[in-house]
Parts: structure tokens; C-alpha cells; sequence
């Protein structure tokens, strides 16, 4: 959607190919990657960018060490024959300037052959361009917003693909936002809807869309409003909602302010479900809610990864890795981010003889198109626009203290 920056052993190209000496990285839990099995080895380095502190630390942390997993896993299995994974991770605090100073910083360190991250499409919006200057990838396991790879005229129907490195394991508020239109107005026999947005990129196309599919269906739109970031006081627009006769909320945003405002809502006595995309699936809304918000929904990308067959695998190791933090809501979307770019770089090794190429970044990006694995979340693969063709959603719902799935599915049009 945040980890302090890794000690990162400085690299060279020689004979074509990034030659080090094989040496394990520390988490802050003092483990040890075990190396690729000795000797003189090709160190890759996967850039990590996330928010490690602040108010979206819990999602961002799953994101470093679900990536940190992966290479741990890909040196332990000697994934790719002569090569070494290692990790950077950088703290973007869900700042857009932040994330670019992050991603020119990882452009410079000529070990980097891909990064995971970033979490906020607002974020990945000042990184893209870096990047693809650079031809490193970018492989998000949280962004949603659809300009990202169709372009700013993506809802005209002319969709095109902004930059060639920038690829993703969520699926899009596209398809996100009309499934959760589809459960308010089908399953939730919801009719009226009061729309809010914080007025940042994922959350204000999120909520379009959602108002679009909504009023497609036969709903009414009886409202919209927005609220600003980091700000507490949502009475006004809880009162508006009261005052609109909605019989739900729908919420583009994060969780910190989702939770205030559900809160807020209800008690100014508007005792209607508010819902929200991704951004609000975390056990932080529930916590910020003084008031019961039982019965409020939440979308997330893909289908509970307790729940998926492909995942026991990634559970079992993320619990024995002994991480300080939850894999959380992105932990195998960002498993499955790092494993593409494993796979790239094993394909890139495979046809040059063994060894990484002089334009490795390049060829690592031609290579993430073609990539095709089951992974953690299901099948992994990119379609023309660098967005995955897994379009799995859940809807959760509030439950007691904890969110509870209530519908998972295939988006179909």
C-alpha cells in the first residue's frame, strides 16, 4: 500500500554477469538466507518498496517479508542454478515523493533486476516513469487503480499501456469496484448508495466505479461527498449520509480513515453498512471504530489465502520463518510478485548459457511477459497490459472483531 533499508553488498558487472561472492542476508529477526550452494555466485538483488512505518505499516510489512520469503525459499531450493537472491527494503511511508526517491535509489544498484511494491497506486504513479527508464521491473502485489497499466483514458475505452516494466498480481479496481457494486445491489439488496472518497488515485476511481456499475444495476447514487487524508473529524459527512435516506456507505480509501468513518456514521444514526475495496480489508478498520460496525464489507483481490490449496505451502513457511509480522492482506500476491521475478531471471540465465546477460534488466522484462506459474494465489500470468489474468475476488464482511469472508468468486463480465 512500509522496513528500513537492507545492507546492500556492492555489486559489478563482470564478463556480462554480476559475479559476488554467495553471502546470506539478516531480517530483523537475525535469520540467515543459507546460500545457492556454495562458492563463487551471481547475486540478484529484488528491490522491495513498501510503507514499513506509519499508518499502513501492517500491510507493508507483510509485503517485505512475504518477498523475503520467496528469495529465502528460491536460495534454499536453488531455483536458479549460480544465482543468489537478496533483498533491498525500502520505506516509501505511502509518500508519492518518498516512492520516487526509493525507486532512483534501486535504479542506481546495478544488482537490482526487479522490484515488488509498491502498495498505493498514488505511490507507483511516481515510480513508473523511473523505472521504465531504466527497463527494471515493477511488479505490484496491491495496486489497483487501472491507469496504471491502460492509461488516463482507460475509461473511454482506449486502453494503452503506459510503460512496458510495470507489472501486477492484484487485479483492478475495474473489475474490484463492479464486484462489489454487484454484492451490494444483488446480495446485500442494497438500492441506495451514499458515495465517499479520500481524493487520492486509488480511492476516487475505485468509488467511480463502484457509483457507475451501481447505478447500471438499477441503484441510486443518493449522495456523494469526500474526506481528506489523516484527517479525524468526519461528523459532517456522517450527517450528510444520515440525512440522504442511504441504506449503505461506499467507501473509496484506506483503512485509518475508513474506520473513523464507519464509526462516525453510525453514530450519527445512520446504522448502515459502509463498504470499501481492499484499502479497508485490514483488522485496523475494525480497531478504529469505537462503535460496532458488524455488517460492514470489504473487497479484496483474490480468493482467503487460508483457504487456497496452492497456499498451505506458503503458510506453513511464512509461520516457521518466524516473522514479527503477519503475511497480512498482500502477503501471497507479494510471494507470488517475487517468484515472477524469479522465474524471469531463471528464464534469462537458462537461454544465455548459465549466466545473466549484459542487458539483463531488459531481458528480464520481456521475460515477465511470458511468465506462467501456479503459485500461492492461484495461476500466475500477465496479459498485454502487465495485469494479471487471475480475477478472483472475495467480499468479507465484519463479524464479531474479525473479518469474515462471506463470497468469493471469478469476475465475469
Amino acid at each position: 500500500m512500509r522496513h528500513r533499508p537492507l545492507l546492500l553488498l556492492t555489486s559489478t558487472l563482470a564478463a556480462g554477469a554480476l559475479t559476488l561472492s554467495a553471502c546470506g542476508s539478516r531480517d530483523e529477526g537475525g535469520k540467515s538466507d543459507n546460500d545457492n550452494g556454495g562458492g563463487t555466485q551471481t547475486t540478484v538483488v529484488i528491490g522491495v518498496d513498501a510503507p514499513l512505518t506509519g499508518s499502513l505499516s501492517a500491510l507493508g510489512q507483510g509485503i517485505k517479508n512475504s518477498v523475503d520469503l520467496a528469495a529465502r525459499t528460491a536460495n534454499k531450493n536453488k531455483e536458479v542454478k549460480g544465482v543468489t537472491f537478496r533483498t533491498e527494503t525500502l520505506d516509501d511511508q505511502a509518500v508519492p515523493a518518498s516512492g520516487q526517491q526509493n525507486a532512483t535509489k534501486l535504479v542506481a544498484d546495478k544488482a537490482v533486476l526487479g522490484v515488488v511494491g509498491p502498495l498505493n497506486s498514488g505511490v507507483s504513479q511516481s515510480m513508473q516513469g523511473v523505472f521504465a527508464r531504466a527497463d527494471l521491473t515493477q511488479v505490484s502485489p496491491a495496486n489497483t487503480s487501472p491507469e496504471l497499466s491502460q492509461g488516463d483514458s482507460w475509461l473511454k475505452g482506449d486502453k494503452k499501456r503506459p510503460f512496458k516494466t510495470y507489472f501486477r498480481t492484484a487485479t483492478t479496481d475495474i473489475i474490484q469496484g463492479r464486484f462489489a457494486a454487484q454484492y451490494a445491489f444483488n446480495d446485500a439488496k442494497k438500492k441506495k448508495a451514499f458515495i465517499v472518497d479520500d481524493k487520492q488515485t486509488y480511492g476516487v476511481g475505485l468509488a467511480s466505479i463502484f457509483g457507475q456499475e451501481f447505478k447500471r444495476l438499477g441503484g441510486e447514487v443518493v449522495g456523494t461527498d469526500h474526506i481528506t487524508v489523516k484527517e479525524t473529524d468526519f461528523s459532517s459527512v456522517a450527517n450528510k449520509v444520515r440525512n440522504s435516506g442511504a441504506d449503505i456507505v461506499y467507501y473509496g480509501g484506506q483503512y485509518p480513515e475508513g474506520g473513523l468513518l464507519s464509526d462516525q456514521v453510525k453514530k450519527a444514526g445512520a446504522r448502515i453498512p459502509l463498504m470499501g475495496g481492499d484499502g479497508i480489508y485490514d483488522p485496523a478498520f475494525i480497531k478504529a471504530s469505537s462503535e460496532s460496525n458488524d455488517g460492514d464489507l470489504g473487497t479484496s483481490v483474490g480468493y482467503p489465502v487460508e483457504e487456497l490449496d496452492s497456499a498451505k505451502t506458503f503458510v506453513q513457511n511464512y509461520k516457521a520463518a518466524d516473522y514479527k509480522d503477519p503475511y497480512a492482506a498482500y502477503g501471497g500476491y507479494s510471494y507470488d510478485a517475487a517468484w515472477a521475478i524469479i522465474q524471469a531471471v531463471k528464464s534469462v540465465v537458462t537461454a544465455n548459457n548459465g549466466k545473466l546477460p549484459a542487458d539483463a534488466r531488459a531481458k528480464v522484462t520481456e521475460a515477465m511477459g511470458k511468465v506462467s506459474f501456479e503459485g500461492v494465489t492461484g495461476k500466475v500470468s500477465f496479459d498485454e497490459f502487465g495485469d494479471t489474468t487471475n480475477k478472483q475476488l472475495t467480499v468479507y464482511q465484519v463479524k464479531g472483531d474479525a473479518w469474515k469472508s462471506v463470497k468469493s468468486a471469478t469476475f465475469k463480465d
